[in-house]
């Protein structure tokens, strides 16, 4: 397919008459959205010496395939799934330019490094912790074909930081009620309770603190710390909590305010805009956009100004210990360590010679 290009279009250049084409088209189109269609992807057309449509293949995506053919009058359609093996892969990498470049560079796919920093900001903070020639290590899943082909990527399994000598692994793991959460080895969850960098790809530029206000001209503290990204960056609700208020504040512009048990708050400043209908009580989820980045209020350029609040102070919000989540205990604990200790023995067999292992079907 080429930028403009229509399945009709193609069928017709192909000498298909319309009425035929817009049959089939009709056919096709409660199992598969024509509309769909991606620049670059392929269709598969069968003619006979008239040039009459015998039928078409279409892949949405690796090991997916849709098929048209004719039947008697009509038309048949026809969904073929390859089985999905799954295999554990593994990469390593010093971090230089950034986690996010390092894990791609070394293979890790851009959507599971995403989810691995998301789940990684309970604990560490990427503007501070991470130091050039720190290491990470993350097992993975690629999905293949029965013939070997890659399918896809699965589920991220372990990860590994070393971070100026302090290491920090975590295991995935699903409970029963299939609730999935990261813990270390001893069962303890990774979740802190609160995110510690509410957005993703931003970069610190003013700590916590006394500092010389840029626009005021005076020093005076600094209550939270900001953190530079472009306008429209989305913003996260750093834990699960109620809105106590979204509204315009002198000099914070505008600003959402959550409630958090225990009496923490929450504060996010100088937004362009809030999420579409948010509003005071209403109950958000940890990791929920609550709004966007921008430069209202007293603000030099677009930016989040954060802060953490317990009983009215202000806290250090890469430093204020938080409340963290329940460990696992029991048989599901004793289920976490057999998990773990499985997934280890993969991740031995793992070498430069041998980079895949294949797991076991679910």
């Amino acid at each position: 397919m080429e930028p403009g290009d229509t399945l009709g279009g193609l069928l017709g250049d192909a000498g298909v008459e319309a009425a035929e084409a817009h049959a089939a088209i009709a056919a096709l189109t409660p199992v598969f959205e024509p509309r769909h269609l991606a620049v670059g992807q392929e269709v598969g057309l069968r003619l006979d010496a008239e040039n009459a449509l015998i039928g078409l293949e279409i892949a949405p995506r690796p090991g997916h395939t849709i098929a048209l053919h004719r039947q008697d009058e009509g038309w048949a359609v026809q969904e073929v799934v390859t089985p999905r093996l799954r295999h554990l892969a593994r990469v390593d990498a010093e971090v230089t330019g950034g986690v996010f470049a390092a894990l791609t560079r070394a293979g890790l796919p851009a959507p599971l490094t995403h989810s691995l920093i998301r789940a990684l900001s309970h604990e560490v903070d990427f503007q501070r912790d991470l130091q050039p020639g720190d290491q990470v290590s993350v097992a993975f899943e690629r999905l293949r074909g029965p013939d070997g082909d890659l399918l896809g990527h699965g589920q991220l399994h372990y990860a590994a930081l070393s971070l100026s000598g302090r290491m920090l692994e975590i295991w995935r793991h699903a409970g029963p009620d299939g609730n999935v959460a990261w813990y270390r080895a001893d069962g303890r969850p990774l979740r802190s309770g609160f995110l510690r960098t509410p957005l993703d790809g931003a970069r610190l530029t003013s700590g916590f603190g006394m500092r010389r206000h840029p626009i005021l001209g005076y020093s005076r503290r600094h209550a939270g710390l900001d953190f530079a990204a472009p306008t429209g960056t989305p913003i996260f609700a750093a834990a699960d909590g109620v809105v106590a208020s979204a509204r315009s504040e002198r000099g914070y512009g505008r600003t959402v305010r959550l409630r958090h048990p225990g009496g923490v708050e929450t504060v996010y400043a100088h937004m362009s805009r809030f999420t579409r209908g948010l509003k005071a009580g209403d109950r958000v989820r940890q990791g929920a956009v609550i709004g966007a980045v921008g430069s209202t209020g007293m603000s030099t350029g677009p930016h989040l100004h954060y802060e953490i609040r317990i009983a009215g102070v202000p806290q250090n919000p890469a430093r204020v210990a938080l409340p963290g989540g329940a460990p696992l205990r029991g048989r599901e604990l004793a289920a976490f360590q057999d998990s773990r200790r499985a997934l280890n023995e993969h991740m031995a067999s793992l070498t430069a010679s041998h980079t895949e292992v294949a797991l076991a079907a679910d």
